[in-house]
């Protein structure tokens, strides 16, 4: 039931981005070039490519859902993780394409090829209205990220983000575009292609430390050191490896208890530290226990 109410807020930030940027889109672009704007238009541009992203997240979000299966034992939540990188590779597309048509409208009017007088009123006013509503997304969709601990929201949020700084550029060109100074407008698109190539790889980057199983983080290492703390009998953690499944963990965890115990022992032993992580630590699915003797002498310092 948590698994289902998740997948469906997931689909709800993804649709509502997605219909909100299908709107931006066409409004920025059919505008940018009625109203002689390119920094509004290269703003169209990007929000064009967010909603080709957005229904490539959508079909992952929905494969995502799929309950686990015999070659899926852990389902598909992985997905996710795959859907952000597809995100971020086309946020740093995107944001060749805007500096490449920004430096190349700047050289236009210093060459004296370009026409470009300044853009119209219309123009200022949708940069604005895509400002106040990118703000919105981006605070809603970063809270129902958090809050259901989805990679591919928390990239959207991002982006929405990246959308502001975007729009608030175009704001700026054409505002000084229509005072006369022309070269801004094209300009500040430039600007603002170089934040979102920076985010772009960010995202990519953190869905790729998801998808190459690296170390848990300092807090949940910590979190599971303190609490295998009550279990006597482990001398020595060695090692934690985490697999992140969507929302949930699967740790692979190395201990050492002492030579005298017997093989029954032992197994009762990793049993309680499966149950104690699994009942204890929300995100915990499963857990797999290693262990093998060590020496007493170094049962205090290897916990803390």
């Amino acid at each position: 039931m948590i698994s289902e109410q998740r997948h469906k807020k997931g689909n709800l930030a993804v649709d509502v981005g997605l219909a909100a940027n299908f709107l931006l889109a066409l409004l920025k672009t059919s505008v940018g070039i009625v109203g002689h704007s390119p920094a509004l238009l290269a703003d169209g541009i990007n929000s064009t490519s967010d909603v080709a992203y957005g229904i490539v997240v959508k079909i992952f979000m929905r494969l995502s859902s799929k309950p686990a299966d015999r070659e899926h034992p852990y389902g598909h939540d992985r997905l996710e993780s795959i859907s952000a990188v597809v995100v971020g590779a086309f946020v740093i597309t995107t944001a060749i394409s805007i500096f490449w048509s920004s430096i190349s409208g700047v050289y236009d009017l210093y060459s004296g090829v370009s026409d470009f007088t300044g853009a119209s009123q219309l123009a200022l006013w949708i940069a604005l209205f895509t400002i106040l509503l990118k703000i919105w997304l981006s605070l809603w969709t970063r809270r129902l990220g958090k809050q259901i601990r989805n990679n591919v929201l928390l990239a959207l949020a991002a982006d929405h983000r990246n959308d502001i700084f975007s729009a608030l550029a175009a704001t700026v060109g054409i505002i000084f575009g229509r005072a006369g100074f022309l070269w801004v407008d094209p300009l500040a698109g430039g600007v603002v292609s170089i934040i979102i190539l920076l985010t772009g790889v960010e995202i990519i980057r953190e869905s790729a430390a998801d998808l190459m199983n690296t170390l848990p983080g300092k807090t949940l290492t910590e979190e599971i050191r303190e609490k295998l703390k009550k279990i006597d009998e482990i001398l020595d953690i060695e090692e934690i490896h985490g697999h992140r499944f969507g929302l949930y963990m699967v740790v692979n965890i190395t201990i050492g208890i002492s030579p005298d115990l017997t093989v029954a022992e032992g197994d009762r032993i990793a049993t309680r530290v499966e149950e104690i992580l699994v009942n204890e630590i929300d995100s915990m699915r499963r857990v797999f226990v290693h262990y093998h003797p060590v020496q007493n002498r170094r049962k205090k310092g290897s916990l803390g």
